[in-house]
């Protein structure tokens, strides 16, 4: 058994407290007790500790996080309160792991006279410990106020000892001695954590891991290795053995091989790990490549091993740690579980949930050694909720949220999912699987009208139809942001349940003996410790029981119960009205709730002995102790008995694993200085002799009187409350049963059905009684529900069992009735060319007999001859974008019913160009164009941002009109949304009155040396633009130049009037516009514009033979030929991609481009800063490019097989 213990021995503030672990159980376990405040500079403030207790069976946590297999607490047969966290492994794994219980020792329970319970309220506080990713263990600072024990502020003269110790501490001969021996830790006063495992099976070897971790470093500084072979008399520390400078961090060992020791290095100091095979005698040390964040033990398989990394990525081990493998990466963490022997196929399968994206993850199977895709399996036929895998006993539970709601489902045996069906309009907020035990699901439900409260609901043994169980029970926030539920499960006897509800805001303890058919309140005791009768009638009044159990069951809580002591029940609470912080005592019952006798009117620690033959009882207060309390019969009596001579602060109690504890160890400190003082009791010493039969009774369990619980009468043996003796190692709980006749009692209502008030079953309102299921056959027989089913291991026979029992009727011939079309992703959505899975779910009809057709909108359908040979999902490949009307139709000889589904097929949009002019007439209509890529992605929202406008224009077409009223340069910006992505792109337009414009060819000499790259045309066009004003004189502010990108080389030139001159009248613009291009032409036409492109390369510029129509015609009677070529301008945009690009040479024509501010652009200034232009028409003087989108020669995305286009990704670039 491994625990941890940290303390900080402050004596002048007198502050500490206790956490004890349990003395009675099974196998070993690992405990933490941590220290927060244990640093220098603070020894004057009252100090708080922080224990963490961690068993080493199936799952060892580090770091505050639980890995485990096998079930919750009481399923391994120790009694606790159950509880789950949200999505997490706690429902399916060991309560193995680290709990924070948190006391502030100015807060403790001293008297209970001002105090609030502690526990309660720091249940309501998220406490978490983190892991990061370096492997360190981040812990929170310490919260006043909170922990595990309740009580009041402490004053500075009650910072002594109590008069009842002071005379303790003096020599008494009639004081009653324990048989004890104390070991002081010599050279570790300075560590404040320890970590120890007591291997137990008849062993007497203890190993201890002491560290100094530094909370200002966040990390371990220095570690001990201490080992007894006498049961804790005397230890041996191992440093030498290990490695003097070795810093060690954490201690596993294997739950089915105690002997097997696995020790971790500290990560920042050196990356290995420490292995010994016979109890910590020896060690080999191995290296390892990845950083060990937590393991997961084998339930069977002594060496085999999971470990997770930060990464995260998953490893697995078959030989104790000593080599290792990656079995899969992007694991989520606690989402991981072994195989269960008969139930899987093999042993070496590893459930684990692995995330795809963000809301996506994938439940998939793998083999232990061969975790290949081709060896992986996909239980689960789509996309999963992140972390909400859980695979407990026989049941596997994942969830599905989609268009806001979650959908749960649960496959039992490994079978296939099914929802889970809850109450038609139970409506979930949150569900936390709580318990499987015996073949059954206890869930707890947070409805959408709950907000501090759970409702209770148990399943069939399917698991798939629940009824409700118990209302509005109490819930709170677990110490890893876990959920807590006030529910607990009695050990010793099956179907007993405690739990709490919350009723007209008052908190009542419940207790069910029939796994929750039937609830009463507990009725309190008749006298109080003092004998004085308390006055408390039901239901007005009752005992109320804090139901708060340590995550570790080797310490002790507010409630405790053992297999090994049926019957018997040990609890704090209060009497009242409802369930208080203050005023608590301690309880006790002796025959299963039925009645209850006060033992403690303060706090006390109540342990179990010798399988509960015994009780141990230590007080909790602040104070240095020496005493602590015994009773032999069940608690009416009390006994102190010293363990040392000097009082000790108690830091913890470590007990030799197994119920039968005899031996146990006191860890505490005599001052703030001392070394750690390990108190070794041997109870055996009080014990004269072994019991024999005649120390034995026999004791009826009974409900009030009624003998027949869960439909038998169980009688067992337990000891004498007058014998004093040792029931040893060898005694096993013996219990005889007696069949009971079925009684109404016996049954609880079926799915679909509700109690009234006189307690029959009727049909709820949404519910019809007559619906059968679709798995039942046409000459087959099914189980026609009477409103009522037996409780999950009820064992009644006869009496009204066949009044109650469903009847086995012949399967009726019925039209399909509840057809349902789903995506197995839960969406309505799909990417083309993946594969799309189908699900069809039938409620009613004849399943096997009903034919389903199922038409996916593309021409295509598929016929299956019954519903069972689809339950995998029907696949489908959808090869063009669209929303298609996906159509499936039930049909059998007696009807047919159909469900339609709406699909929308897309593609993922990459890139997007805004297609513009990039000079515009003022007052004319320009068409602006977004050109998608690929071209078509689904359903697509345009929103257009034109000019200064502050509302956008949206719109389901890719193309809007527009005019600009004001000469100067308008901005135009387009968003396209297409499923969840969202692009954009921006154009500058130009806009002016007059201009004229001409096509551009070269000799062919260029094409040589086009790299088709911006920059490139950038610089060729100021080449060009300069040789066109040295041959024909042109201003510079009247010119604008660019090169057109793509093959063969191409430019377009752009004239424009200057205003002054022509003072802004159409016929001036037009004839001073003709003479320019006269000029220019000229020019060109003669040749008299070349350039020199490098040494040895004279390119000359030509006039294009064929060339489009300018913009604007300056003459009155061809404004309409100038219209239709502004409109025409996006086709020609589109047009010369293609026609550049497959290198067919027609001169003379163009692309109008657009001015763009955000691309790189230029401006020259002209040559005379005097004879410059107004500043509308210096903005048109802006270096312009057309973004023009390379595909690649493949096919790629969304586009056909056969189309292969190819395109210039840069924009050309206007030279003025």
């Amino acid at each position: 058994m491994e625990r941890e213990v940290i303390f900080c021995p402050k004596w002048l503030s007198a502050l500490w407290f206790l956490l004890f672990a349990a003395l009675c159980l099974f196998h070993a376990a690992t405990a933490e007790i941590t220290c927060r405040s244990c640093q220098p500079g603070n020894k004057w403030r009252a100090q708080e500790l922080l224990l963490r207790f961690d068993t080493s069976g199936p799952a060892t946590g580090r770091k505050g996080e639980v890995f485990g297999a096998g079930r919750t607490g009481a399923a391994i047969g120790e009694s606790r309160r159950l509880r789950c966290a949200a999505g997490s492994a706690e429902c399916a794994r060991d309560p193995a792991e680290y709990s924070d219980l948190k006391r502030n020792t100015d807060k403790l329970r001293a008297s209970d006279k001002n105090g609030k319970k502690v526990s309660d309220v720091s249940r309501h506080r998220k406490r978490a410990r983190r892991s990061s990713g370096d492997g360190k263990a981040q812990r929170d600072e310490p919260e006043e106020g909170t922990g595990s024990a309740a009580g009041r502020r402490v004053t500075r003269s009650e910072l002594r000892w109590s008069g009842e110790e002071r005379r303790a501490a003096g020599p008494r001969q009639e004081e009653l001695k324990l048989n004890s021996s104390t070991f002081a830790l010599a050279g570790d006063s300075a560590h404040n954590q320890a970590m120890v495992h007591w291997s137990g099976q008849n062993s007497s070897v203890i190993l201890m891991l002491t560290k100094l971790f530094d909370f200002n470093l966040n990390s371990v500084t220095e570690s001990s290795l201490w080992r007894s072979t006498d049961y804790g008399a005397t230890y041996q520390k191992l440093n030498d053995k290990v490695g003097a400078k070795t810093i060690l961090s954490y201690l596993y060992v294997s739950p089915n091989n105690k002997r097997k020791v696995m020790l971790l290095f500290c990560p920042e100091v050196e990356n290995s790990l420490l292995i010994s095979s016979d109890e910590g005698a020896t060690y080999q040390k191995y290296r390892l490549n990845f950083y060990i964040l937590s393991l997961l033990f084998h339930p069977e398989q002594e060496d085999w091993i999971l470990a997770y990394s930060h990464e995260p990525k998953l490893y697995s081990s078959v030989e104790f740690g000593r080599r290792w493998q990656l079995v899969h990466e992007r694991v989520a963490p606690n989402r991981f579980y072994w195989s269960k022997m008969g139930l899987d196929k093999e042993p070496g399968l590893i459930h684990l949930e692995t995330s795809i994206s963000e809301g996506q993850a994938l439940y998939v199977t793998c083999k232990l050694q061969n975790c290949t895709d081709a060896n992986k399996g996909k239980p689960f036929p789509g996309y999963i909720d992140p972390n909400s895998l859980v695979v407990q006993d026989e049941y596997v539970f994942v969830q599905v949220s989609t268009a806001g709601r979650t959908i749960y489902y649960v496959s039992a045996k490994r079978d296939v999912f099914t929802p889970m069906k809850l109450p038609k309009y139970t409506l979930p907020k949150d569900l936390q699987v709580i318990s499987t035990d015996e073949n059954r699901v206890v869930a707890a439900v947070q409805e959408w009208n709950q907000n501090e409260t759970y409702n209770l609901y148990v399943s069939d043994t399917s698991g798939v139809f629940y009824t409700l169980a118990l209302e509005n029970v109490v819930s709170s926030m677990g110490l890893e942001g876990n959920v807590m539920v006030d529910l607990y499960e009695v050990a010793g006897i099956k179907g007993m349940f405690l739990a709490n509800k919350k009723t007209d805001n008052q908190v009542k303890t419940h207790i069910t003996y029939n796994r929750g058919r039937d609830w009463r309140l507990l009725e309190a005791p008749s006298k109080d410790l003092r004998g004085n009768s308390i006055h408390c009638v039901l239901p007005y009044c009752s005992l109320h029981l804090h139901l708060h159990v340590s995550a570790n069951p080797y310490t002790s809580g507010n409630i405790a119960s053992r297999d090994s002591a049926p019957g018997i029940i040990v609890a704090s609470g209060s009497i009242g009205a409802e369930l208080t912080t203050s005023n608590v005592s301690v309880f006790i019952t002796s025959d299963a709730g039925n009645t209850w006798r006060q033992i403690f009117d303060e706090e006390y620690a109540v342990l179990y002995l010798d399988q509960g033959g015994a009780l141990v009882a230590i007080r909790h207060t602040p104070l240095p102790i020496r005493h602590l309390w015994l009773s032999f019969d069940e608690g009416r009596q009390w006994n102190k008995y010293s363990f040392t001579n000097s009082p000790l602060f108690v830091d913890g109690v470590l007990g030799e694993p197994g119920e039968e504890t005899l031996i146990m160890t006191i860890f505490g400190h005599v001052s703030h200085r001392s070394e750690w003082q390990l108190v070794k009791i041997d109870f055996r010493s009080i014990f004269n002799r072994r019991c024999t039969e005649a120390d034995y009774q026999t004791w009826h369990l009974h409900n009030q009187g009624e003998p027949c619980l869960m439909g038998i009468k169980r009688i067992y043996r337990k000891l004498k409350p007058t014998s004093r003796c040792v029931m040893g190692k060898t005694y096993l709980v013996t219990m005889t049963s007696g069949p009971c006749d079925c009684t109404e009692a016996d049954f609880e209502c079926d799915y679909g059905f509700e109690r009234r008030t006189d307690g029959k079953c009727t049909p709820a309102f949404w519910f019809h009684p007559s619906s059968v299921s679709r798995s039942c056959t046409t000459g087959m027989t099914f189980l026609n529900s009477t409103g009522y089913r037996k409780v999950v291991s009820n064992n009644c026979t006869a009496g009204v069992s066949s009044e109650y029992t469903a009847r086995r009727q012949q399967c009726p011939v019925q039209a399909p009735r509840g057809l349902h079309l789903v995506t197995s992703e839960g969406t309505l959505t799909a990417t083309l060319g993946a594969n799309v899975t189908f699900l069809v779910f039938l409620e009613e009809g004849d399943g096997a007999r009903t034919s389903i057709t199922l038409d996916f909108g593309d021409g295509h359908a598929l016929t299956y001859s019954n519903v069972s040979s689809i339950e995998d999902g029907i696949k489908h490949i959808y090869k063009a974008v669209g929303i298609y009307r996906v159509t499936a139709t039930g049909e059998n000889s007696l009807g047919s019913e159909t469900a339609t589904l709406y699909l929308h097929v897309t593609c993922q949009l990459e890139y997007i160009h805004l297609s513009a002019p990039f000079v515009a007439v003022r007052n004319k209509e320009v068409n602006l164009t977004a050109v998608l890529w690929p071209s078509q992605v689904g359903t697509v929202t345009y929103i257009w941002w034109i000019g200064n406008n502050t509302e956008p224009v949206i719109t389901l077409e890719g193309s809007v009109a527009c005019t600009f009223s004001r000469e100067g340069v308008s901005s135009v910006t387009v968003q396209v949304s297409a499923g969840n992505t969202i692009l954009q792109d921006r154009k500058t337009i130009a806009v002016h009155e007059y201009f004229r414009s001409h096509l551009l060819a070269f000799s062919s000499n260029l094409d040589e040396h086009n790299p088709d790259v911006a920059e490139w045309r950038l610089d060729v066009s100021r080449v060009i633009r300069s040789s066109l004003i040295q041959a024909t004189g042109v201003r510079e502010d009247q010119l604008l130049v660019t090169v057109l990108p793509g093959l063969p080389t191409a430019a377009e030139f752009f004239l424009l009037p200057d205003k002054q001159l022509t003072e802004g009248k159409l016929e001036k613009s037009a004839a001073h516009l003709d003479q320019l291009s006269e000029v220019l032409l000229s020019a060109l036409n003669q040749n008299l514009v070349q350039f020199t492109l490098r040494p040895g390369v004279q390119v000359t510029v030509y006039a294009a033979h064929l060339s489009a129509a300018p913009l604007v015609d300056t003459s009155e009677n061809h404004s309409g030929s100038a219209m239709l070529m502004l409109l025409s301008v996006v086709v020609v945009g589109l047009a010369v991609f293609v026609i550049y690009k497959f290198k067919r040479k027609i001169p003379g024509l163009n692309v109008y481009a657009q001015m763009q501010n955000e691309k790189e652009q230029e401006m020259m200034s002209p040559a005379n800063p005097t004879e410059a232009t107004p500043s509308s028409q210096q903005d048109l003087v802006h270096s312009l490019e057309i973004l023009d989108t390379e595909f690649n020669s493949r096919p790629i995305g969304c586009m056909k097989p056969h189309v292969h286009v190819k395109f210039s990704t840069e924009l050309p670039t206007y030279i003025v």
